[in-house]
């Protein structure tokens, strides 16, 4: 015959007496311990979905350790999130700025200028530009991943800068 049902808590019939059994006073347990707020409900639920996820490395004889643990740490987990929620709450939020509507118009059509001026280089010289200004990588560095002599990189980045301070005007 195969193995007994008290061995394998993935076999439907025991899982769902282990549940049950030990749902209530699961529960139980985590509404004394944390109160209503943080639902213990799903708490409960969570717990078994976990130990289904787990059943075939828990032992029957350890599952309602493994139930109230699981579910202790959830709601642990719980109690954190809504510290930093809370925390972030307190913090003060910014409902304005100082920035007048002709600025914010200005800065669009700025970005606007620039990506159409980025648009406007070469390949070469936008890559090498955009490694050197965004990535922050030195000339040496750009011309070791291009394979390219450090000349060619100076030379690349200083086209992109006289061609960009032409097309947006000399800002």
């Amino acid at each position: 015959m195969g193995r007994p049902l008290q061995d394998h808590i993935c076999e439907e019939h025991l899982f769902e007496r282990l549940y049950k059994k030990h749902s209530q006073n699961l529960h139980d347990f985590l509404y004394y311990k944390f109160g209503d707020h943080l639902n213990p409900k799903d708490k409960v639920q969570d717990a078994f979905i976990k130990l289904w996820q787990n059943c075939g490395k828990v032992s029957p004889d350890k599952a309602k350790s493994f139930l109230f643990t699981t579910a202790n740490n959830l709601m642990l987990n719980a109690v954190a999130h809504q510290k930093v929620v809370l925390k972030y709450e307190k913090l003060p939020q910014k409902k304005s700025t100082n920035e007048s509507p002709e600025f914010v118009l200005q800065e669009k059509e700025y970005h606007k200028k620039l990506q159409s001026a980025l648009a406007n280089l070469t390949e070469a010289q936008r890559v090498a530009f955009l490694m050197n200004r965004i990535e922050g990588k030195r000339f040496k560095e750009i011309a070791a991943i291009l394979d390219i002599s450090i000349k060619a990189v100076e030379k690349r980045i200083y086209g992109a800068l006289k061609k960009l301070r032409e097309d947006i005007d000399g800002l």
